[in-house]
């Protein structure tokens, strides 16, 4: 009973979000609620929802001050040049656009945590696909693929779980995967390239110079209106904007370049007051050091982006009122996270609370035939796919892969083949609705979360199998 009823109420989830009929943070709140009740556990309810924000609550933590560290340095420049790199390769060229989100998210994953890569990830790419009219459901797709099958690094966390649960060491599980993980990797740039032709020949290929007159056209309506607001007496004329293109008479000639063009497209404006360059290498060296003390877990997470956020506030804002101002404009983004994250907390708390998560495993790993004895690496590889969708990391590797594992080893698989196996959902599973770094990548990016979850499953779900079948191929799973 409790099998059917927790795969109903994560389906009840699914179905109303991607229906809109619900929003996420309702939704992960109030049919666990229900189901909690069905179950007959109502009683317990605030005990399972008090565990749950208990556990979840450092993330939520991690997540606050790493969006504050992080605003504060696209604020002050440091990913500027990142920006100008991606720019200069894309130009104006959605299918290069596309490829070259997938290729930020992938260098950026290398610090291992998804959330910061969704950030610097969006930052960077969003204002090219609002300004190109470009899907942003393609920008968060190829974004969370892409970090999915880096996040199988072994700081990354799931290589270290299957290490933990089956007691044996992370480089023996990641080093063998590496040659079917770059596969997978590389059917992310060759599918993003694919999204990106579609892109392409849905909305054409503008150029910089097309690009710069429409953004033009738009900062002479902006200044026209602030004039009319102006001259109407309600309008201060403080918060106007600086041209992104700018640039005096506009006669655009042919000897001028094209990198003079990809300069002046800028998707940050060079001219914001809250630019620091003379402080741009002290905010390189604080956050390569922060990647590094991740990394080498010198400290929790959360201490570590605590304490930068603090130093990167108090050095390049050392007034009160501008550190004020940097917090608040990055309010909207710290509440919609935190809030989605803790919501999620009463989801995972009542799933675990009552029982469902370990029937649902049971009933998953009773239902495997006993001629796939010998094939349960790959029965694993496949099943990695909706259990690490439908639950926690920690409920798959830590609940579920130990009792695959003992099933396997009846059978002569050996537990480095399962831990390995085990990797393969990754892709899939950084789009769960469990994940709290999903919610910064759709938030940051306007995208509503059933929006996501409908276009990007079915590409997440072919670059799993492209990743398994590659380990089978190379004998590896």
């Amino acid at each position: 009973m409790l099998t059917i009823l927790g795969f109903a109420m994560i389906a009840t989830f699914l179905v109303l979000i991607m229906m809109k009929k619900m929003s996420p943070i309702a939704a992960l709140v109030l049919i666990p609620a229900l189901f909690c009740v069905f179950v007959g556990k109502g009683a317990k309810l605030g005990d399972y929802v008090i565990d749950g924000v208990t556990s979840l609550a450092p993330t939520a933590a991690m997540l606050m001050f790493a969006i504050v560290y992080f605003g504060v340095m696209i604020d002050v420049g440091l990913f500027d040049p990142v920006v100008r790199g991606i720019l200069k390769f894309a130009k104006a060229d959605p299918m290069r656009i596309v490829v070259g989100t997938a290729i930020l998210a992938a260098i950026v994953s290398l610090d291992g945590d998804g959330s910061t890569t969704f950030m610097i990830t969006v930052s960077a790419m969003y204002p090219l696909y609002k300004r190109l009219k470009m899907s942003l459901v393609v920008m968060t797709g190829v974004a969370a693929m892409a970090n999915g099958v880096m996040n199988t690094l072994p700081w990354g966390g799931p290589t270290a779980r299957a290490a933990t649960a089956l007691k044996l060491d992370a480089s023996d599980i990641f080093v063998p995967m590496i040659p079917a993980l770059a596969v997978g990797l590389l059917g992310v740039f060759v599918l993003s390239y694919v999204l990106g032709k579609r892109e392409r020949k849905r909305l054409g290929v503008l150029t910089l110079d097309e690009i710069l007159v429409d953004e033009k056209v738009e900062t002479k309506v902006e200044e026209t209106e602030t004039v009319l607001v102006g001259a109407g007496g309600s309008g201060s004329g403080s918060g106007s904007k600086t041209p992104v293109a700018t640039g005096g008479s506009g006669s655009g000639t042919d000897a001028e370049d094209e990198a003079g063009d990809a300069a002046r497209f800028q998707v940050l404006d060079p001219n914001r007051a809250t630019l620091r360059p003379k402080l741009y290498w002290f905010n390189a060296l604080l956050t390569l050091t922060l990647l590094i003390a991740m990394i080498m877990e010198w400290l929790p997470i959360p201490v570590l982006f605590l304490i930068g956020a603090a130093l990167a506030l108090t050095v390049n804002f050392p007034h009160i009122p501008d550190q004020k101002a940097r917090l608040a404009a990055h309010a909207d983004n710290v509440l919609n996270v935190s809030g989605m994250v803790f919501a999620a907390a009463v989801f995972t708390g009542v799933l675990q609370g009552t029982g469902m998560v370990d029937h649902m495993a049971r009933w998953m790993v009773d239902v495997i035939p006993d001629g796939m004895g010998p094939h349960m690496a790959l029965v694993t590889g496949v099943l990695s796919l909706p259990l690490t969708y439908f639950m926690s990391n920690d409920g798959f590797y830590f609940g579920v892969l130990p009792v695959l594992a003992e099933a396997g080893a009846a059978h002569g698989v050996t537990p480095l083949e399962m831990a390995r196996a085990s990797l393969v959902g990754q892709p899939l599973h950084m789009s769960s609705p469990l994940v709290p770094a999903v919610y910064v990548l759709v938030g940051m990016a306007k995208v509503e979360f059933g929006d996501h979850t409908r276009f990007v499953v079915k590409w997440a779900a072919l670059t799993c199998l492209i990743i398994l079948g590659a380990g089978i191929l190379f004998g590896i799973i």
